[in-house]
């Protein structure tokens, strides 16, 4: 009998669990911490993305997995933090695309296949051509829309799109500034053509919107054309606002669908600012927040790693939190798994920790440290633990030490001070990489083969 009444509290238990939420990470090209308003931003017009921040919980110590576009999107993707993920940099391949990630490497969206998430890939891609190893439906993903290699999606009035792996062939557009159909129009709308239609099933989508990323084009300059600004500063503000408008129509969608209580979606930007600090959008649009980060794309300093992110789902992630603990792009597998009940796979690591309770409310996971490198000329380390944050510029480069409890523009480097610290941070840097012949520390590029 009580075998019996034991089976039935299972039985009714199991039936009453919420099922798993649908997921959506939004992940902005180049977009700089301080082009949002949410963060500061007073020229640029943000209404959406601010709107998301007071319903949701928006991160001030958010880290991308590296400082360009292709490993740092394979970090997201794998869980992996550059000491031991596949791509390390940009490594663009002839006649189209970039190296792709192993066949052996496992994606999100392989372990969300398999618990029976619809998958798909929206705007831009990086990470293998079709028919490589590293194709996103190799990698997990049942629909794919946009670009494919990182070089084509430069151009906004491309000649083609990719719609799974047929090309979508643009007429009237040149693939440089000249044409009918602006790329980001075409995109939004599979986009949410796509949730539409798996609005009844878990769904997992990878939004990779190319906004603002270079070529700076944009199809209609809005509520800027007016302004006395530069060309180049009316248009990249226009395609940060059109970012805007796209991701606050995708959640209208969720509402509108009766989802929004069951998504999650988190928006971050992929790695820091193209733009030097001192350069004409750099200083008009104040892209560092009053000078408080350090660098930008392409640097280890917090300019180019730490990131605009946002958490979003109602009655789950607290509304109107900020907070400054830190977390990393390898951090979203393991939150993955923890939140689709998904056992991962014997032969997957990962570096992450899981931000289940985080997202909810509670503290940030502890841990022993965060490391990046990135090999796009001389191979450049950074790792931080506690709030050290030690940065070398080269193997053969002084380590630098900066205290980002009270420095995070990492304006003075303390490493005399702190020899014990220059110790740790040295054994670290060394033991937080696998070795990989594709990705040797070197102080400079090698020549190419001729």
């Amino acid at each position: 009998m009580k075998s019996w009444i034991l089976a039935l509290c299972l039985t009714l238990t199991t039936a009453h669990a919420a099922p798993p939420p649908n997921l959506i990470f939004i992940l902005s090209d180049d977009t700089g911490m301080g082009d949002l308003g949410c963060y500061g931003q007073k020229l640029i017009q943000t209404p959406n993305l601010d709107r998301m921040a007071a319903e949701g919980t928006r991160y001030l110590q958010a880290y991308a997995g590296t400082s360009v576009c292709a490993p740092s999107r394979s970090s997201l993707m794998t869980g992996l933090h550059m000491g031991h993920c596949p791509i390390r940099a940009n490594r663009e391949l002839k006649p189209e695309g970039q190296m792709p990630m192993p066949e052996e490497t496992v994606t999100i969206a392989q372990i969300l296949k398999q618990q029976g998430y619809a998958t798909a890939c929206m705007g831009k891609w990086g990470m293998g051509m079709f028919g490589s190893s590293g194709s996103p439906f190799n990698k997990g993903f049942d629909r794919f829309f946009g670009y494919n290699c990182q070089r084509h999606a430069h151009s906004y009035f491309p000649t083609y799109l990719w719609d799974n792996d047929q090309r979508l062939q643009l007429e009237g557009n040149d693939g440089k500034s000249v044409g009918k159909t602006y790329a980001q129009n075409l995109i939004q709308e599979q986009v949410l053509e796509w949730i539409t239609g798996h609005k009844e099933q878990p769904f997992f989508l990878f939004y990779a919107l190319t906004l603002p990323h270079g070529n700076f084009e944009i199809d209609d300059l809005g509520i800027y054309a007016d302004k006395p600004w530069t060309k180049l500063q009316k248009t990249y503000a226009a395609m940060v606002t059109r970012m805007d408008h796209d991701v606050g129509q995708l959640l209208d969608t969720l509402r509108q669908l009766g989802l929004a209580d069951h998504t999650l979606v988190m928006f971050a930007g992929d790695n820091g600012s193209s733009f030097d600090p001192k350069s004409e959008i750099g200083r008009h649009f104040d892209q560092t927040m009053g000078g408080q980060l350090r660098g930008f794309k392409r640097g280890m300093y917090e300019g180019a790693l730490r990131q605009a992110a946002l958490a979003w789902w109602p009655g789950t992630v607290p509304a109107q939190r900020v907070t400054a603990e830190p977390w990393a792009f390898w951090d979203f597998l393991p939150t993955v798994a923890e939140l689709t009940g998904a056992a991962l796979p014997a032969e997957v690591h990962t570096d992450g920790h899981s931000l289940v309770p985080f997202l909810k409310g509670g503290p940030a996971p502890k841990r022993d440290y965060f490391y990046w490198e990135l090999h796009e000329g001389a191979s450049i380390q950074a790792v931080r633990f506690d709030n050290w944050k030690a940065v070398r510029n080269g193997p053969s480069a002084k380590v630098e030490l900066y205290d980002l409890s009270h420095d995070q523009g990492e304006t003075t480097d303390v490493a005399s001070q702190h020899p014990d610290l220059i110790a740790k941070a040295t054994e670290l840097l060394t033991t937080a990489r696998t070795e990989d012949p594709n990705w040797p520390l070197r102080d400079k590029k090698p020549a190419k083969k001729k």
